[in-house]
Order: structure tokens, then C-alpha cells, then sequence
């Protein structure tokens, strides 16, 4: 009796083993070379819904990006750390020699640590997160599965100890921007007169550039309204454009405009929409690019960090030069001198007009593109669940002028901001291409 019973036990403890074995031998439900655009779309929501300004968003996209990469390029020997030839970071943890790793686990996890502490509604965040994980729990050996918990958690610390002293926190203690009347210099504008938007973002370490002017574009035209200056013959392009334009170019204007927080007026009430950001659009446009050209997982994460740092030092460069010219809107011009009622199409930002932030991200992040991938056709969807709008270019390179023009056609700029402006960008992805091959 006794015998038949340690033979029962013997035999029950054997099924339990095989069945758990089975059990972890599942196959993932999703495509690891995928993975990346769910992650970085499912970021894009919570930027878009927490409203962050164009630099914030480019930040958050540049360290959570970053932490992915660190993570899942250990699964190719060959390649190397990002983060070794860009300031100010660390060296990054090395996996363990003696122990086994699932390097698209270890990256998940990095990726959602970074993103959930640089944001604020956690939440979808923290589902996704969960989701994904639940799945490599059930699919790989608890073993491996802890060791690559734990290399995406030190990976992540890593970028964090970076992100807390990249002087962002010191720039959300500083005075608030103080705004004098004086010609040719910015002044807040209709409807709202909001509050210069991140005056202090100079301050903050680039990833790249040995400083925020590095890649200083020459000075804006100087404001001048006699009619033979550069200044005035810009301005009135951007008059004579408003009143002719055409239906191509309100299109144009609107698919681009990327404001992430924009206020309608109706009588007395007034509702706001949210859209993406000029990064978020970027981002966008990097998963398209990538799943086109076929990436794997590991070229894919290389793309997104390079684009997204490219973008963030983008906005560094922008917002440094921003902040020194200080040139005035046309809106406050053209109202002031020509036309008291007039509107741009769209609305102003609030922040100084030269150059044009479009237009730096656009080159730089494109020049990254085309140097990584190739200068190719795509068709864009990005704006596909904002504004219902796709449009189809002959390359990069195309998109990226649509990009500077369409910032002309909305009002907001002027030719000089638009053409120094991607010239500034470009110089910022020349940078990255020639230290990242």
C-alpha cells in the first residue's frame, strides 16, 4: 500500500513537471520585430493625453527609446551601446555571461520603467506593460524570465540617473518668462496670450552636441517695415499666401501642424483639441519607415533612439536660438501695421518665431532616416486617428520640405525661419550620421 502511494505521488509530481514544461513552451503571441511601434505608439497616447510641450515630448521619447535599445542589442554580439558615445550617461550593465537572457523581455521592461517615470497618466502605461509581460511569463523558463527582469530594471536606472540630472527638474523651478512690448520681439498672441512655452530649455544636456549652440543657424532677418527690406517682403509673403490660399495648401498646413494643444473659440465657449506632437509625428513616420524597409527588431531600435536623440538635441538647438532672437509672430505684425482682424490659419504657438521648431526636428530627424534606412517613398498614416488625413511622399527627404512649407502656409512662419531652420536640423543628423554608421 505504502509503495502505491509513493508511486502515485511519483507519478502526479512527473505530470505537474511535464505539464509546466508544456506550459512555458508556448510560443509569444506577437511578432518581437514589431513590438517596438506598439510600445512607442502606446507612449504617443499618453503624451498626447497628458499634453506635453514638443521639447518635453522629445525627451521622453529620446530616454524611453534609448532604454529599449541598451536592452535588446545585447541579442546581436556584434553591435554596440548608443549611449557610450553620448554625454553624460553611465556605462551601461552587461548581462551576465553565466546566465541566460530574453533580450526583448529585458527591453519591455526598460522601455515602460523609463516612459512611466518620465510621465503622468501611468496608467495605459502600466496595462501594456503587464499585458506584455504576462505573456513572456507564460512563454519562457522563471529563470531567464527573472534574469531579464532584472537587466531591463538596471538598464533603465541607468537612463533615469541621466534624465534627473539632465537640468530638467532645475528648469521647472525657474522665474516665469517676462514679456515686454517691444518692436520686432515676441509678444504673446490671440486667442489665449499664453505664457512663453520653455524659455529655460537651452539649459538643458544635450545628448550629441558639445553645446546648445553648436549648431546655431545665422541671425533672422532684422525687423525692419520699410518695404525694400528682407523683413517686410517675407511678412507680406505670408499676407498675399493667407489670402489666396489654396485647398492643397490648407491641407498641407493642417496635416502638419502637430500643435498638441489647440483652443477653438465659439461665442463665449471655448474647447480645446489635443493632438500629437511634431516628435509624436516623427515617431510615427520611424515605425512606418521601419516596417516598410523590413527592420528587425534590433535595427529597429537603433532607428528610434538615433531619431528620437536627434530630436531631442533638435529642440535644444531650436529653443536656444528661440530664446535669443526672440523675433516677434507675423500675427502681432500684420495686425499691428496691415490688417487688425487677420488670422493665421493656424494657431500660433507660444513661443518666439525664430527658426522654426517644425522645421529643425524635420531635418534632423529626417537626415537620421535617410541615412539609416535610405531615402525612400512611404505612405504616412499617422494622423490617420487624429485627423482622419494620410498622404503619400517620394521620400523623405519630400516630406521634410512639405514639413518647412507648411508652417508658411499656416501663418505662423516666416521663409527665413522655415529655410534656416531645416538647415539647423540638418546639421544636428549630420552630426548623429557621422558617429553612427
Amino acid at each position: 500500500m505504502k509503495k502505491t502511494i509513493i508511486a502515485f505521488f511519483s507519478v502526479v509530481l512527473l505530470l505537474s513537471f511535464f505539464s509546466s514544461c508544456k506550459q512555458k513552451a508556448n510560443k509569444l503571441f506577437f511578432d518581437v520585430n514589431n513590438l517596438q511601434h506598439q510600445c512607442v505608439h502606446r507612449l504617443t497616447d499618453v503624451i498626447v493625453y497628458d499634453i506635453f510641450t514638443p521639447p518635453v515630448a522629445g525627451r521622453i521619447y529620446a530616454y524611453s527609446n534609448l532604454a529599449y535599445y541598451e536592452s535588446i542589442h545585447w541579442k546581436d554580439k556584434e553591435t554596440s551601446s548608443i549611449t557610450a558615445k553620448l554625454k553624460n550617461f553611465e556605462p551601461m550593465p552587461k548581462p551576465d555571461n553565466n546566465k541566460k537572457y530574453d533580450y526583448t523581455l529585458a527591453a519591455i521592461k526598460s522601455f515602460f520603467k523609463v516612459a512611466k517615470a518620465l510621465t503622468f497618466s501611468k496608467d495605459s502605461l502600466i496595462k501594456t506593460e503587464n499585458l506584455l509581460l504576462k505573456e513572456f511569463e507564460n512563454a519562457i523558463d522563471d529563470e531567464i524570465y527573472n534574469n531579464s527582469i532584472a537587466l531591463g530594471d538596471t538598464i533603465a536606472a541607468v537612463i533615469l540617473k541621466r534624465a534627473s540630472s539632465d537640468n530638467y527638474k532645475k528648469t521647472r523651478g525657474m522665474p516665469k518668462y517676462s514679456v515686454f512690448k517691444q518692436a520686432g520681439k515676441w509678444q504673446q498672441t490671440s486667442p489665449d496670450y499664453m505664457d512663453a512655452v520653455e524659455p529655460n530649455w537651452k539649459l538643458i544636456k544635450p545628448m550629441l552636441l558639445d553645446s546648445a549652440a553648436q549648431c546655431k543657424p545665422i541671425s533672422a532677418p532684422l525687423y525692419d517695415l520699410n518695404k525694400n527690406s528682407q523683413y517686410y517682403k517675407e511678412l507680406m509673403e505670408i499676407y498675399n499666401v493667407s489670402k489666396q490660399i489654396t485647398q492643397s495648401q490648407d491641407t498641407i498646413a493642417h496635416y502638419w501642424d502637430d500643435n498638441p494643444f489647440v483652443t477653438e473659440h465659439k461665442g463665449h465657449l471655448m474647447f480645446a483639441t489635443k493632438k500629437t506632437t511634431p516628435a509624436g509625428h516623427w515617431m510615427g513616420i520611424t515605425g512606418i519607415l521601419c516596417r516598410q524597409s523590413k527592420a528587425n527588431d534590433i535595427k529597429t531600435a537603433k532607428v528610434y533612439a538615433l531619431t528620437s536623440c536627434a530630436i531631442f538635441d533638435g529642440f535644444i538647438s531650436c529653443w536656444d536660438e528661440k530664446y535669443r532672437s526672440r523675433m516677434v509672430r507675423p500675427i502681432t505684425v500684420i495686425r499691428e501695421n496691415i490688417e487688425a482682424e487677420w488670422n493665421s490659419l493656424l494657431q500660433a504657438p507660444p513661443f518666439p518665431e525664430y527658426p522654426s521648431g517644425h522645421s529643425v526636428i524635420t531635418g534632423a530627424a529626417a537626415n537620421v532616416l535617410s541615412f539609416q534606412i535610405g531615402n525612400i517613398p512611404f505612405h504616412d498614416t499617422t494622423e490617420l486617428e487624429y485627423l482622419g488625413l494620410e498622404r503619400s511622399f517620394s521620400s523623405i527627404q519630400q516630406a521634410a520640405d512639405e514639413v518647412a512649407i507648411s508652417r508658411m502656409y499656416g501663418g505662423i512662419h516666416y521663409r527665413s525661419a522655415i529655410e534656416q531652420g531645416k538647415k539647423q536640423g540638418e546639421q544636428v543628423g549630420n552630426l548623429y550620421n557621422s558617429i553612427f554608421k
